[in-house]
């Protein structure tokens, strides 16, 4: 079969022909039938998180739904036919097995098939499409984690959103939802538009113009170092401020900010089982419905390098290598 893996960023993602994937025990083997394409696949392909990776070479690919085709032993809950998706469990910590995260441990959705533990599986619920719930796997789950879990939205609370990319617009849909009072911040005027549209109470280019906001937290998706920066200048005292983005290696905290106004800062990394089966109701219920752009299997490198450059996309980036045309 077709798979483009990964070994070094010198020669970036490769099309190979390897073995189709026969599962074990407590696995089953998937015909993806969409892989989604995230933020994270450019910082490996860059170089500068492929030290995240526990093989080389790898099928690159952790946004991933498809039909199971074949069970191995000691298979109970799953069969041939079923809709699935692969989780990336990240929470509770103790659960976060690197070894079990498809595209990262193991071999991943950038080919036609592939194998996964049944400890990572869930079923698509009736309604959510394949793409919709690869998405929801990892970009959709990290951001109801981040909002939902370790931002507490709810009714009474306000909530900053930092960059509204597709991570941060949909934090902010989550909010919303939750009934926060929410405010989206991003440098592009159309991002703020449709943050409206989407229920936030206001939007700013800069966290300057929202000095007479009282934000209880702010979740940072662009992780700039400068944007949390801002973030823990403007949040209240006592307040919280949730990074998620990796845009920069470093965060500079000035430590008079950070311990004179009492104010915590934490990372929100990935989400757990709970939180994706959050995601897939929400799905289901039409609650959410993110934007997805569908790119052609041979273009999936090229989709990664348009993320890498951060050119605005208007949607999340997802192929069907099921659909396999070279």
């Amino acid at each position: 079969m077709k798979a483009y893996q990964y070994e070094n960023a010198k020669d970036g993602l490769l099309l190979q022909d390897i073995p189709i994937p026969e599962p074990a025990a407590n696995e089953v083997q998937i015909r993806v039938k969409a892989a989604g394409m995230c933020h994270s696949d450019c910082h490996i392909v860059g170089g500068t998180g492929d030290a995240w990776l526990l093989k080389r070479p790898i099928t690159l690919g952790h946004e991933v739904a498809g039909i199971i085709t074949k069970v191995g032993p000691n298979i109970t809950g799953y069969q041939p036919g079923d809709r699935v998706a692969v989780s990336q469990i990240c929470h509770p910590v103790e659960e976060r097995i690197w070894t079990l995260g498809i595209g990262l441990g193991f071999d991943g959705g950038y080919a036609e098939y592939a194998v996964a533990p049944i400890s990572r599986l869930r079923h698509i619920p009736e309604g959510v499409t394949f793409a919709q719930a690869a998405v929801a796997t990892d970009a959709l789950a990290t951001s109801y984690h981040a909002v939902v879990v370790e931002a507490e939205a709810k009714s009474g609370r306000s909530i900053g959103i930092i960059g509204l990319g597709g991570l941060g617009m949909s934090g902010l849909a989550f909010a919303v939802l939750q009934g926060a009072t929410v405010y989206g911040i991003d440098i592009a005027k159309a991002k703020l538009e449709e943050a409206k549209g989407l229920g936030a109470s206001e939007c700013f280019e800069s966290l300057e113009e929202a000095n007479d906001v009282v934000f209880d937290v702010i979740v940072d998706f662009a992780g700039t170092g400068a944007t949390t920066v801002a973030a823990l200048s403007s949040v209240k005292e006592g307040g919280k401020v949730v990074v998620v983005g990796l845009a920069s290696p470093t965060i500079p905290v000035p430590a008079n900010i950070l311990i004179l106004r009492t104010v915590t800062l934490v990372g929100s990394l990935g989400a757990s089982a709970e939180d994706l089966d959050q995601v897939l109701k929400y799905l289901q219920r039409g609650a959410i419905d993110p934007s997805l752009i569908e790119v052609p299997f041979h273009e999936i490198p090229a989709s990664i390098d348009i993320l890498a450059k951060g050119t605005d996309a208007k949607g999340r980036f997802w192929a069907d290598p099921s659909k396999l045309c070279l």
